[in-house]
Formats: C-alpha cells, sequence, structure tokens
C-alpha cells in the first residue's frame, strides 16, 4: 500500500518494496559519517529476503527512490521495547543526492499512518539512535518520536531508544 504526503511542493510516498526499486537503492551513496549509523539499502533488503518479519519500505518522490527503511516485527525486536505490539524502524537512510530537502523528516511523519493501514494490532513504533547521531535525533523528534529515558548498547555504542504512540 502506498500513503502519499499531501504536501504538494515535497510530493513523497511511501510504498512496500519492489523489484524494480533495486537499481536505485543500490546506487544510493552515503559518507563514511553516515554508513556507520545504518545499513545500506542492499545489504538491508539482503536480510529482508530471509527474515520474514523484515519489511523492506521505499520512499518515494514521484516514482524515484530517494529514501529506505525496514519496519521490523515478532520476536527479534525484544531487545528495544517490551510491547509485543511495537514495530520497529531501522535502517533508515535517504541517499546523498537528495538529503536536506526535508524527505526523511516527511517519511518518518507519515510512518505511523503507513503503519496503522498496513499492520493490524501494531500500537507503537519504535526505533534506536546512536547518541552520537544528534542530527538523525533531532529528525525523528520532529517527526513526533520521543525519548522515554531507555537507552541501550548499540553496535557502535549507546543508543536511544524512541517511542511514537499509536491511536489505535
Amino acid at each position: 500500500m502506498k500513503i502519499i504526503n499531501s504536501d504538494k511542493k515535497k510530493q513523497i510516498s511511501l510504498c512496500d518494496y519492489k523489484t524494480e526499486h533495486y537499481a536505485a537503492l543500490e546506487a544510493f551513496f552515503l559518507p563514511e559519517e553516515q554508513k556507520q549509523y545504518t545499513a545500506m539499502p542492499a545489504a538491508a533488503l539482503e536480510k529482508c529476503l530471509t527474515d520474514p518479519d523484515r519489511h523492506p519500505i521505499v520512499i518515494l518522490a514521484g516514482e524515484i527512490p530517494v529514501g529506505f527503511f525496514v519496519l521490523h516485527s515478532g520476536e527479534a525486536i525484544k531487545s528495544f521495547s517490551d510491547n509485543p505490539k511495537a514495530i520497529l524502524i531501522r535502517a533508515l537512510s535517504i541517499d546523498i543526492s537528495n538529503q536536506g530537502k526535508g524527505y526523511g523528516k516527511l517519511a518518518m511523519m507519515m510512518a505511523p499512518e503507513f503503519v496503522s493501514r498496513n499492520f493490524n494490532g501494531i500500537d507503537e513504533i519504535v526505533l534506536a539512535v546512536n547518541k552520537r547521531n544528534i542530527a538523525a535525533k533531532k529528525l525523528y523528534e520532529k517527526a513526533g518520536f520521543q525519548f522515554e529515558g531507555t537507552m541501550r548498547e548499540g553496535r557502535i555504542g549507546p543508543q536511544y531508544i524512541l517511542h511514537y504512540r499509536l491511536n489505535t
């Protein structure tokens, strides 16, 4: 299912990954400083192929993939939340050529509606953001995610766990 943002200046949509998106996602470029915090889309897609609880989502500007993230459900997210009705956002990236245009913030603002429409029984979205990734934390907070005091140790250091409670 597709969710479309109504801001005509920044027409973006969220949709389930399709094979025709692969070439654009594989060509994504991120600077090294950003790669430390997220997975590249092609690598994240490989994990999605072997894990049915990982759902790849593409951020489109018109019909062009400009961003990507994974919605992860099931048992594997227990280290992020003890809420059995939560879903985890992971591997968010916006291709370098499309950064600074507001696509990441808009996508995160649209994510709650997308999740509500496409994932029955989910009442919360959670995500982890590295403590040093200040820009990403600010982006998530502007989109409505909240830090409730929980942290965890991540692959490269401490992470804030941010929450977005859905109205179900």
